[in-house]
Parts: structure tokens; sequence; C-alpha cells
């Protein structure tokens, strides 16, 4: 325990970062010292960039709010971290561990020889069932984790999982409530529900957070991720439904809308966890509820629950019974207390023994860690036997020709450990080769979903433009894509008949038909005049340029695609000319595409009116190239 000095709490959440700075009371209680919450954006709660912005985060943190502590518990991301409970049978004590280690490899989604996990045993149900509560995350996340706060100069002696943090500061500031109390901590990717009574306890983590009302919405009003989230939090609100009058400012409106649609989906899943908490967990149902969390945060949330679920709703506060230092700003501190429950939970687990306890450091961890707690005693102890071999030495000449015999038969000993070592650490590097071409076939597998995202993309935009012209011209509008092609050399996907030319990736009719099938099936009854079925069907195969352009060497990435669109002759100059510029334009606000280099790269095919299309390139930026 950390009772002599002021210790840490860190909360790394998948849209913020939350450190709290306690000291320990005589009661074993908590007093607050110094508060500081850090927004990490989307960027938090994806894989590859989130490691960059947790330790940039830390780091500024640190700094920023004066934290004089460099040592105490850390909470890992609900959304990172995979737990369960699960009911055994009545065994024998000395079977239970063998038990829940069986479970473990039965639940647990992904390799235990890969993964850190831990479990509480919380009670016996009426049938004599022993109810556990099993959590577990890959120990890479975790060696991250540690990784980003060591580089910021942190040592962390816990690793908890957000369901059993929230619990013990639930349970140490509301111990006093009767009845069953419903807990909702509303997080960024992800959501937890946990129900409370006497001696029961119950937690469920559900895929719906504040994120999703953030890129719905952005979607809709066409806004980058981090601009919607601004206006979110600066103007959105969650419609409660029924007549009222909207919001003159249609962005407003929108934004509210999409928030009550969110969490409708998010009141679904907890009815549910409501209903399987009352009749497979043989629990009451719910008097009050809680809400927490920075989706919490939003305006009309509490409403919204207390509509639905008619209970009483209101905040939680986990500084409930904590003592605040008269150098804390209340107000500030005020306005995102919610936001802390994992972090006070962090704070007990340093001062008390609590009711739910966990800890996800991986084995390689806690033995590096036990081994610097134990180093100073280690160095005493080679120090004190040194001093006794010389005393000794000086008064028994005898001593010396034992202690020589003892050394040469430990060298005997040492020289085939000396040799395993060896294999070992061959080993351990064919290991370590391995786990790096591992982690470069999971790179590869994410950017698959990838591939699908940019022709979402496309197609979005060019359905954009179809609407925006035929609102603005009265006729039908058909825009869609007759030849997708990269000129970077490894993205070849079908043999080229020249040794030199430049290979290509060309989009196939199948994914044609998929991602972007023009205006015909849409279902479109002609264009300006003409007769839609003189048109090419846009499933057929079409021929690349015949100037294609020359490659400027290898390269393992995919970063920019040359489009050739094509679109129904409006058989008008201005009016077709119209079209390439409306698409650039929808192109530029998407958030995958580079706004700067994504242009127009070339002229419009000229056509007369008896041509019933038109052709037209485009150079498209990815803002994040696909690696190959």
């Amino acid at each position: 325990m950390l009772k002599s000095k002021s210790f840490l709490g860190v909360d790394c959440g998948a849209g913020s970062l939350k450190i709290a700075e306690f000291a320990a009371t005589p009661q074993s209680g908590l007093r607050l010292l110094r508060f500081g919450i850090k927004s990490i954006g989307l960027a938090g709660s994806q894989d590859a960039a989130r490691d960059a912005v947790v330790k940039k985060g830390l780091t500024d943190m640190l700094s920023e709010f004066g934290f004089l502590a460099r040592s105490g518990n850390l909470c890992a991301p609900g959304y990172q971290v995979f737990s369960k409970f699960v009911k055994l049978p009545p065994v024998d004590t000395s079977k239970v561990t063998q038990i829940i280690q069986y479970e473990a490899q039965q639940n647990v989604p992904f390799p235990l020889a890969e993964t850190a996990w831990d479990y509480q045993i919380l009670g016996s149900a009426p049938g004599g069932e022993l109810e556990v509560l099993l959590v577990a995350i890959k120990s890479d996340l975790v060696e991250k984790l540690f990784g980003a706060g060591e580089s910021a100069g942190l040592k962390m002696t816990v690793v908890d999982a957000s369901v059993g943090a929230l619990a013990n500061a639930f349970r140490f500031n509301y111990a006093d409530q009767e009845g069953c109390s419903l807990l909702l901590d509303i997080g960024a990717k992800t959501s937890n529900v946990l129900l409370f009574e006497a001696n029961k306890y119950y937690s469920r983590s559900i895929n719906i957070g504040a994120n999703a009302i953030t890129q719905e919405f952005a979607a809709e009003a066409k806004l980058r991720f981090d601009d919607a989230e601004k206006f979110k939090i600066a103007n959105g609100f969650v419609s409660l439904g029924g007549a009222y009058e909207e919001p003159e400012d249609p962005r407003q409106a929108a934004v509210s809308k999409v928030a009550r649609n969110v969490l409708t989906r998010l009141h679904l899943q907890v009815n549910q966890t409501i209903q399987f908490y009352r009749t497979q967990q043989g629990g009451g149902a719910p008097v009050r509820v809680y809400l927490c969390g920075g989706g919490s945060g939003m305006a009309y949330a509490a409403e919204f629950f207390q509509e639905k679920l008619n209970l009483p709703v209101e905040f939680f506060n986990p500084f409930r019974n904590v003592e605040i230092d008269p150098t804390v700003p209340v107000q500030d501190l005020e306005k995102v207390a919610q936001c802390f429950g994992e972090v006070v939970g962090l704070g007990l687990r340093a001062v008390a023994r609590c009711p739910v306890e966990f800890n996800l450091m991986p084995k390689a961890s806690l033995s590096r860690q036990e081994f610097s707690a134990k180093k100073p005693y280690l160095l005493a102890a080679s120090y004190a036997l040194a001093a006794g071999v010389g005393a000794a030495g000086l008064l028994f000449a005898k001593v010396g020709d034992v202690y020589q015999q003892a050394t040469a038969k430990i060298g005997e000993q040492l020289a085939p450990l000396e040799a395993k070592k060896t294999q070992l650490e061959s080993e351990q590097g064919k290991l370590n080769k391995a786990s790096s071409e591992a982690n470069q076939l999971g790179e590869w597998l994410d950017n698959r979903s990838y591939w699908p995202a940019i022709l979402t993309s496309l197609r979005r935009s060019m359905q954009a433009v179809e609407e925006n012209m035929r609102q603005k011209h009265g006729v039908p509008v058909g825009v869609w894509i007759d030849v997708l092609l990269s000129t970077e050399p490894t993205v070849n996907v079908a043999p080229v008949e020249e040794e030199n030319a430049p290979r290509t990736f060309f989009m196939s009719p199948e994914m044609m038909k998929r991602y972007r099938l023009g205006p015909y099936a849409a279902g479109a009854q002609g264009a300006a005049g003409g007769d839609a079925a003189a048109a090419p069907a846009p499933d057929a195969p079409a021929a690349a340029p015949a100037d294609k352009p020359k490659p400027s060497g290898s390269t393992n990435e995919l970063s920019t695609l040359r489009l050739t669109i094509r679109a129904v002759n409006l058989k008008q100059k201005e009016r077709n000319a119209e079209i390439p510029y409306e698409l650039v334009k929808e192109l530029k606000a998407d958030p995958l595409f580079d706004s700067n280099e994504t242009q127009l790269n070339g002229n419009l095919e000229t056509v007369d009116d008896a041509t019933p299309t038109f052709t037209f390139p485009i150079s498209l930026k990815l803002k994040r190239p696909i690696k190959l």
C-alpha cells in the first residue's frame, strides 16, 4: 500500500486520459490533491495511432497539471478488456483454480499464452454455484500501456479493468443505498452497465459509446471527426422525441436526432442486461440510475434515460466520500467529476482492501517489477556476505580453501546452464522474429477493411452529386466509376503485356456492381432527354486510358488512385462541367481523402448531343496509404 506519499490513478480511456493525484487519510480513505483530463480524439480508439497519442498525452499532462507523484495504478480502456460472468459448479476448494483456468480457456476469445487475465470470486448463488467474474486483455496491449507510462516517467503498480475500478468506487461512495442501483458508464467506444445490491454485483460491457454519435453526425454533416466532436460538445443535446420545435441550426437538429438514435440503441441493450440480471442472476429490479463517463455529459442525457427507464436518474459522484484539498478548483472538478469513477477506484486500490481486485499485469512485467523491488535487498545481502567471508578469512585461514572449492563446484554447475542460456537466447530470437512477422500480417489484415471504406466513400460522394444536380436542374443525373487504377507498381494484381509498363489495379465488374451501380441500378429512367438504355451499362468492363502515367519507382504503399469517371451527358456544356467540380468538392470533404491533393487530373471528354455519356479524370489522394 502507498500510504507514505502521494500517488496517481491513471485512466487511459478510448477517448480521453484522466489522472488524479491522491494522498491517504488516517481512516484508509482518499484525499484529492490535483486532477487533469485530456481528450485524445478518434485516434485514442484506433490501435495504429493510439500508442503515440497516449505517450504524448501522458507526458503533456504530467507537466501541464503539475502532478508531483510518479507512481500509482493504471486502468486499461474498456474496449480492449474482455469481461464475462461465469458460474462454477460446487467443487472442492482445491479444484477451484483449476476449473477457473479451464473456464478462461473456453471463454476468453484469444490464446491465454498471449493474455494477461484475472478473476474475482464474487460469492455463491442460491444453488451453491460460485459466481466468478473473468477479465482478460492481450499482453502486448498492456506492455504498450506500460511503455507509454514509462516514457512519461511513470511507475505503475496495478493494471485494473474499468468494471472493477467502477465497482470499488461505487461501493466506497454509495454503500448506504438500499435496493438495486444501476450504474451506466457511457465511454467513448464502449459502455458499462453495473448493477449493485447489498451483497450482489453484476456488470456487462456494451459496444456502443459516445464516439458513435460523433461518427454518425460527421457522416451526415460531412464534417471531420474532430470538428464534429467539437460541435457536439459545444452545441449538441439529446432530442427527447415527441412534438417539439427543432433548433434553427440544421446541424444542431441533426446531432440531437443522431444522439437520440444512438442512445436508444444503448437503452435497448441496458434493458436486456436488466432482464438477464433478474432472470439468470436472481437479482432485483433497479430502483435508481446513476450516469457516469464522458458520454453522459451531453445535455438531456439524464432526462432521456429517466423517460426510457421510468426511474430516477442522477449523475454518479465518485468524490462523494473523498476529501478535497483546498487547492483543488472545485468548480472545474464539478464539470467533469462523473468521468473520474475509474480513477477514484484506482486510488482506493492503493490504500485499502477493495471488494473487486484485478491485476492485468503480464507475467513478464510482474517478474521484472518483483526483481526491481528485491534488488536493494539482494545487493545488501551480497555486501553482507562478502563482509562476512572477509572477516571469517582473517580469523580462519581454511575458509579461503573452502570458498575456492565451492566456487569451482558452482562453476561446474554453471557450465551447462550457460549452454542452456545460449539456446534460450537463440529460441527467443526466433520467437521475436515470428512475433514481428505476425504483427506485420495483422497490419495487412487490418487493411482489408480499408478498401471497402474507400469504395463506400466514393459511392456516397457520387450519390450526393447525383442528388444535388437532380435538385438543381430537375433531370436525372448519373455518375459512376469507369476505371479505377493506381500507378504504384506494387499494387499490380493482373499481368501486363509490356515488361516496363506501369502496373495498375483495376476495379472488377463485380466490384463496380457492389460499390457503385450508377443511375441505372438506382432506378433512373433516362437523363437529359436521352434514353438510359442507350448508355453503356455501368458494370461493363472498361478499358484503361492509353496514356497511363509512368510509375515513379517501387514502393510498399498505395497512396494515390487514378479514376476515370463517367457521367450521363446533360447536353449542355455548362451543366456537364458542373458534375466534375461538384464531385471533387464532395471528395475533398470526405475524411478519408486529402483535400489538398484530390483534384481533377485532366480535361472533360468533349462529346456531341448524340453521345449518351462523357468521362473526366480525377486524382484521389488517400490520407492514410494502404501498406502492402
